[in-house]
């Protein structure tokens, strides 16, 4: 569907035969008039993709689809969640986007409108603080107003079970059924509303967390002066939850909100993090003792990263080995390893040595979040940096990790690089990993990149024959000599992601770069 919209994108007045592009001036902002105010745009179908339905604001993600599309979700959790709850209560939270609030707002009225109960959140929190709602105040489930990592022009909805956990692809293909064929939408007229009701949803979520791990001696640490933490918050949900959980002096970065997220999608990788490891560089040059870290946080708080104490970016990929080692061979936690099929080799080999079952999943946390509802599992991580644990809800909560490394770091006495080798050591794992993301220009260059994929599957990558092929999620080829290139599409952006581990550095960059151009060229 076409429709035509004015592109200025500002809280302030609205200017006839103006386009206005805002940029980010000492946390002020200036528009810039340029001519043609008028733009086509495409309005996308209302679609659920790996973790809820996100869209751009005033063009996908509009008040009128929002209230809309909420009762419909609210009606499929009554369907599904109803045995395991009180009764028809539904959480509705939202991050620090631009106008989340509001969107939350008009989400709320419309669960309400439509006869079911509603706690609306006092303020923005991490996602995962609503899951830990939905279940703990034995909700329908979640409504959840975040687009997650998306870059700043987008918002979105995540619909969350009364479990504590995103609901499956069967239920949002259910909640996608119930919108009228046009694409149109138009609000259900209900014969009663329900009650209504706000609550801070920051209380119960930190007492959760601060009971899985051992607080007092973390504290403890960072008072004394052998620890030094920082957290880049990234402008968003996470902002002050480091704080909130130790009740310590945790040295915030880019803790303001800002809904452009200083003109970088709000996800935690090495390219949007350069303030953090110079802080972190010129900290380890002028006070070389003790022990310090930098801990990343996206936009809603379900993903993260963390930089060790020389400045050195660490993706899940090393993360999610050290956590392993530190609940099973330190805290004796066991249970099933879950990866996706984007993690790291050193994963089940590090759980073979650690006498723990792996069971590998295509991307996106609901497949682990399932096999955390039939198997006991002690950790299961993508390598976007989401990581959820079994003692606690099925979800990914990036807070909860970060207590995780800094009891890691606590009880070693190590920085996260000195365990990462380690653990390279135990296991005589020592590859390199990178992934690329390449923007799309349609649709239609997905299609194009589909077929070749599947009519002329790759031997040969970068000068290596292909050994073996994967397909539980997007294509993952595995070269002669281990290394592997995974080629999929990002279920929430327009997007190829490419992702590679090899041998070296060096040869990660070869095989991506191979890579960019194969898909250049397509």
């Amino acid at each position: 569907m076409i429709t035509w919209r004015c592109s200025l994108a500002s809280p302030g007045e609205y200017k006839k035969q103006t386009r206005a592009k805002y940029t980010q001036d000492a946390g002020k902002y200036r528009s810039v008039a340029t001519p043609e105010y008028l733009m086509p745009v495409t309005v996308n179908p209302i679609e659920f993709g790996t973790d809820g339905w996100r869209g751009v604001i005033a063009a996908d993600f509009t008040f009128e689809r929002l209230s809309a599309i909420a009762p419909l979700a609210a009606k499929i959790l009554a369907d599904h969640y109803g045995t395991i709850a009180d009764g028809p209560l539904v959480i509705v939270g939202y991050d620090r986007r631009f106008m989340a609030e509001e969107f939350a707002q008009v989400a709320a009225e419309a669960v309400q409108a439509a006869g079911f109960d509603v706690r609306l959140a006092q303020n923005y929190a991490p996602t995962p603080a609503f899951s830990w709602a939905a279940k703990d105040q034995k909700a329908l489930g979640a409504l959840v107003i975040t687009a997650s990592h998306n870059p700043a022009q987008y918002l979105g909805l995540k619909v969350k079970g009364g479990f504590g956990g995103s609901v499956s692809p069967e239920l949002t293909k259910q909640i996608e059924a119930l919108l009228p064929d046009s694409g149109e939408t138009t609000p259900s007229q209900r014969d009663h509303s329900g009650s209504w009701e706000t609550f801070d949803p920051w209380l119960s979520y930190c007492e959760g967390l601060r009971s899985q791990v051992k607080i007092a001696s973390i504290t403890e640490a960072i008072a004394s002066g052998k620890l030094t933490v920082y957290a880049d918050v990234m402008h968003g949900a996470a902002a002050s939850g480091l704080s909130r959980l130790l009740g310590s002096e945790v040295t915030e970065i880019r803790s303001a909100r800002d809904p452009l997220f200083s003109g970088n999608a709000p996800e935690p990788l090495p390219q949007h993090l350069s303030q953090l490891c110079r802080t972190i560089r010129t900290e380890a040059r002028t006070q070389p003792e003790g022990l310090r870290v930098g801990l990343v946080f996206d936009g809603d708080s379900d993903r993260i990263a963390a930089v060790d104490g020389k400045g050195n970016f660490l993706s899940s990929q090393v993360l999610i080995p050290i956590l392993i080692d530190h609940l099973a061979n330190r805290r004796g936690l066991t249970g099933e390893v879950v990866k996706t099929v984007s993690g790291s080799d050193l994963i089940p080999r590090l759980a073979e040595l650690s006498q723990l079952l792996v069971h590998e999943t295509p991307i996106g946390y609901k497949h682990i979040a399932d096999r955390m509802l039939t198997t006991q599992v002690l950790i299961g991580g993508e390598e976007s940096g989401g990581i959820g644990y079994g003692t606690h809800i099925p979800e990914r909560d990036a807070l909860l990790s970060a207590l995780y490394l800094l009891e890691a770091i606590v009880d070693s006495g190590q920085d996260l690089s000195a365990l990462y080798a380690q653990i390279q050591q135990k296991a005589d794992f020592y590859f390199a990993y990178n992934r690329l993301d390449l923007p799309l220009a349609n649709h239609s260059a997905k299609g194009k990149l589909l077929e070749r994929l599947q009519t002329q599957p790759l031997q040969e990558i970068a000068q290596q024959p292909v050994r073996d092929r994967l397909t539980i999620d997007g294509y993952k080829f595995r070269l002669a000599d281990g290394s592997w290139l995974l080629i999929r599409f990002s279920g929430t952006e327009p997007l190829l992601r490419l992702y590679c581990e090899a041998p070296t550095q060096a040869q990660v960059h070869q095989i991506l770069a191979w890579a960019k151009d194969w898909a250049s060229s397509v």
